[in-house]
């Protein structure tokens, strides 16, 4: 008895330096956003660009504070997440099984990945009026936009993640008689998921990203109209604002995938105070 209460000391003490590094994590995140906010108080204190080009903290938070009383904050904010959303699984999802095929299947990838990479390289923007000609100015071709821009980093890291797994770790499961779906389940589908995760961040930046463009589109509610309304009428700290909230909550979504991402692979061996660098 005496050992093993030994033993959880050691094992306590151990992981408390762990615990204090993760406490410290999101202050120590915390101090360039500060410092950037203080570089930019003191420069509108000091007149040194005029109001109508960089408004103050004070009167973003302002703009912030009133959106939100009146609950037109929560209204755009609901309907860019619900577009974001939509176009994350729908391209998460096509990605998953083009990218697990041509990972897979050697004939598979010299068909279509060519194509793929492709039409990888087509700006986003370009993609507008097609769907527009194609899918109208409703919600169907802002969600396709997005979904396009998730695709492409979950489709490139999932195929490249099985096409270049290790192949030992495929002949040892073969020599434990491993075929098929049992293969594929105790073997790449472990040894690709770090590279998916990855890939599903990236997508969900770049679904982010293309939903500010898709809301160019004859939106009417979202960040992204919010943007334009206030670059329109010429209010900066609405401009400001509508670009906070892309950051808050575009932060907020990746931090949700990172967390599950710890869950899901909290069986690999690698250094902690790496991980939490890119959180």
């Amino acid at each position: 008895m005496v050992d093993a209460a030994q033993r959880l000391a050691r094992t306590a003490d151990a992981r408390a330096p762990d615990a204090s590094r993760r406490a410290l994590r999101v202050p120590l995140g915390l101090i360039v956003p500060g410092l950037i906010v203080a570089l930019w108080y003191g420069v509108c204190a000091l007149g040194w660009v005029a109001p109508n080009l960089l408004p103050s903290p004070a009167a973003v938070l302002a703009v912030l504070y009133k959106l939100a009383r009146t609950g037109d904050l929560w209204i755009h904010l609901a309907a860019t997440v619900q577009r974001v959303a939509a176009g994350f699984l729908l391209g998460a999802a096509v990605a998953t099984v083009l990218g697990a095929l041509t990972g897979y299947a050697v004939l598979a990838r010299r068909l279509l990945d060519p194509l793929l990479q492709g039409l990888r390289s087509i700006p986003s923007i370009a993609w507008v009026p097609l769907f527009i000609l194609w899918l109208g100015i409703a919600e169907a071709s802002k969600i396709t936009l997005i979904a396009v821009g998730v695709f492409f980093p979950v489709y490139l890291n999932l195929m490249s993640g099985i096409a270049k797994t290790d192949r030992k770790l495929v002949e040892v499961g073969r020599a434990y008689r491993m075929t098929g779906w049992r293969l594929v389940r105790s073997v790449l589908v472990p040894a690709t998921l770090p590279a998916y995760f990855v890939g599903l961040r990236g997508g969900l930046g770049l679904g982010w990203m293309f939903v500010a463009a898709a809301e160019l589109l004859g939106a009417s509610e979202g960040l992204g109209f919010l943007l334009v309304d206030g670059q329109m009428t010429g209010r900066p700290a609405v401009v400001f604002a509508s670009l906070i909230s892309f950051a808050v909550i575009g932060k907020a979504t990746d931090l949700v995938l990172v967390l599950l991402g710890g869950r899901v692979l909290r069986w690999q061996d690698t250094d902690q105070t790496m991980d939490g660098a890119g959180a």
